[in-house]
């Protein structure tokens, strides 16, 4: 068991760290609103992954697998969702004015929940990913919950991270011809992991 957990923490230490949506959008919250809307964003994300960790103990993950049209449908929201957040980062490329979390989608704690919700990726991702690290004969929802956690933790942990070096760069970031190019470069990146989702 402990070869396991090793193991596992390993790989997911190298899964977090890959960068996605979940990280451009918490990114791009700490460009529009600073640390408060990065935090609230990370912390979205968060609750997120907790809820696809639970289905994924519980099987409901699996059973979104095997369901080609569920699949299909939440693989369509979720492409519809990115593509719309490439939209709002490319109309607002460069502002410097403060936008809310609490009214608009696309920076603070809504925007991390959706973000990790809407992809299906991420419940695919534990039900090909958990299952190889559960030893055999070891009950699979309490073992796929503890994986779940160690991965939580870890993303939490590099969400500390950024969010610690976020204040030195901020500045930097927050320069009106560097913020229009990040907000560019999003709004590309978000488009093209939707096209990318909706089409495979």
């Amino acid at each position: 068991m402990l070869v396991s957990l090793a193991a596992f923490t390993v790989a997911a230490v190298l899964v977090v760290l890959l960068p996605g949506p979940d990280t451009l959008v918490v990114v791009r919250s700490i460009l529009r609103g600073g640390r408060h809307s990065g935090i609230m964003t990370a912390l979205g994300n968060l609750c997120g992954l907790t809820v696809w960790v639970m289905a994924a103990a519980l099987g409901l993950a699996a059973m979104l697998r095997a369901s080609e049209i569920g699949y299909d449908v939440l693989r369509v929201v979720g492409a519809a969702y990115l593509v719309w957040l490439g939209i709002q980062a490319w109309r607002s490329r460069g502002r410097v004015e403060q936008v809310s979390h609490r009214s608009v989608l696309g920076t603070g704690f809504r925007a991390g929940v959706f973000t990790n919700l809407l992809n299906p990726k991420v419940g695919v991702f534990f039900v090909a990913f958990l299952p190889g690290f559960i030893p055999k004969g070891d009950p699979v929802g309490p073992v796929s919950l503890l994986l779940g956690g160690i991965f939580v933790l870890l993303t939490a942990l590099y969400w500390v991270a950024l969010l610690g070096v976020a204040g030195r760069v901020s500045r930097w970031m927050g320069t009106p011809s560097v913020r229009r190019r990040i907000d560019a470069v999003t709004a590309l990146v978000f488009v093209g992991f939707g096209i990318r989702l909706a089409t495979e």
